[in-house]
């Protein structure tokens, strides 16, 4: 059979693939010159290694994109125990990595302490309950850990994550995020980009027809055919399958699926990400490579020197801090220019590290700054809002058209997205070809 999959990231060229291996005409459509969608890397000529367009690294317990990798021949994926903590009162760095961490931590009570490690524990050994998906994650932490252990830990990271949200996430969310994460990190060698190049050439092996730069514009159902419209090439497939945002899936199925079904997936809403790369002399953390911002006064949702898990060789002996944040669609930074998120993050960036002189964008200077250049991404539909409203509208697999099918990021619920997810979508998927 003729099948079509739309988008290019790791659920398209997974699912391209695991389709391909089963003997079957697959062509890959991305609308970018690359592929990868978040994941996707760039590289200044002096540097060796691709960098993420967003903070991306695995868990050791991220056995599909693992397994993947290996049989795609990608072997060369390095493992580090990097440094991970929180920030309070705009500077005070605390490490919240291990139950000793927990007992050390200043601002709860031992009582309090002791009962958040009891449910940490429970949560971490234990399956998927039906009473997460029946409490909010605020409503369960409140009765489990107490409001004190939810101000001090939890409160100010919903927030930052699911905006106005924060308290309609569900606790299924804070259950899959505690049950995956490891203190042990994975990452390619040569960033993401190389082992989506890596998975490139072997679709090309497989006989896949990858269509890089190629914007789907139109999709019409003809008898028992799908005729795909893209900006340069109009062809009929037996399948599709779409791993396309549903937002731009909706968009592009308006004469093709039915009215209640398109409002259903209407119905899903989304945090937007922000992602503002720094490429400088000095580094901005000493140690860490992951800060979590639980303060209030300052908007950013998380730090990463990433420099301070991947050796600053590879970018020409330079340091790479992300700056990371979900936002609504009405928020400012969305429309902003990159100078002027630089410049929005500034002043809160120099609270954390005073030390750090971060000059006003345009006084950037390879020769008079330790700040060498600085990167923006914008990522539209990045974060599902995983509330109860979330679970009556996620998308399956299965469509109400006959051999149309969804895999997307949306679909890896109760988890956080993710390439590991993504990779378990796309095999999954094929299970219906």
């Amino acid at each position: 059979m003729k099948i079509a999959v739309l988008g290019g990231g790791f659920v398209g060229l997974s699912a391209a693939f695991y389709i391909s291996k089963k003997g079957h005409k697959v062509s890959l459509f991305e609308k970018e010159h690359v592929l990868g969608g978040l994941a996707a890397g760039f590289k200044q000529d002096n540097w060796d290694w691709y960098l993420e367009r967003t903070v991306h690294h695995w868990f050791t317990n991220d056995w599909d994109i693992r397994r993947f990798a290996e049989e795609i021949g990608f072997n060369k994926i390095i493992f580090k125990t990097p440094l991970t903590a929180s920030l309070y009162d705009n500077s005070r760095i605390i490490p919240l990595d291990s139950p000793q961490d927990l007992l050390k931590f200043p601002y709860l009570p031992t009582l309090d302490k002791l009962r958040a490690g009891l449910v940490l524990a429970f949560i971490k050994l234990g399956p998927l309950f039906s009473f997460y998906e029946k409490n909010t994650a605020e409503e369960f932490l409140k009765k489990t850990m107490g409001k004190r252990a939810w101000n001090a830990l939890w409160k100010d990271l919903f927030r930052k994550k699911f905006g106005k949200y924060a308290e309609n996430i569900m606790a299924s969310f804070i259950w899959a995020r505690l049950k995956k994460r490891t203190r042990k990190l994975g990452y390619p060698q040569g960033g993401f980009q190389a082992l989506l190049d890596h998975g490139e050439k072997e679709l090309d092996r497989l006989g896949v027809k990858v269509l890089k730069g190629y914007n789907v514009e139109r999709i019409e159902k003809i008898g028992d055919k799908f005729i795909i419209d893209s900006s340069f090439k109009k062809d009929e497939f037996d399948i599709v399958i779409s791993t396309l945002p549903t937002p731009i899936l909706v968009k592009l199925t308006q004469d093709l699926f039915p009215k209640n079904y398109l409002e259903k997936l209407k119905g899903i809403r989304y945090q937007h990400a922000i992602s503002l790369i720094i490429e400088s002399k000095d580094s901005f953390l000493d140690r860490a490579y992951w800060i979590n911002m639980v303060d209030p006064k300052n908007p950013i949702m998380g730090i990463f020197q990433h420099t301070n898990f991947m050796d600053k060789k590879h970018f020409a002996g330079n340091n790479i801090l992300y700056v990371g944040n979900y936002v609504d669609f009405d928020d400012p930074r969305i429309r902003m220019s990159d100078e002027e998120i630089f410049n929005w993050y500034r002043p809160y960036l120099m609270r954390i590290n005073p030390k750090f002189q971060i000059p006003k964008a345009k006084r950037i200077s390879t020769s008079k700054s330790q700040i060498r250049n600085y990167y923006v991404f914008k990522g539209p539909f990045a974060q599902p809002i995983f509330d109860k409203e979330f679970l009556n509208n996620k998308p399956d697999f299965k469509t109400p058209l006959k051999n149309f099918y969804i895999a997307n990021l949306d679909m890896t619920y109760p988890y956080d997205r993710g390439t590991n997810y993504a990779v378990k979508l796309g095999q999954n998927v094929t299970k219906y070809i």
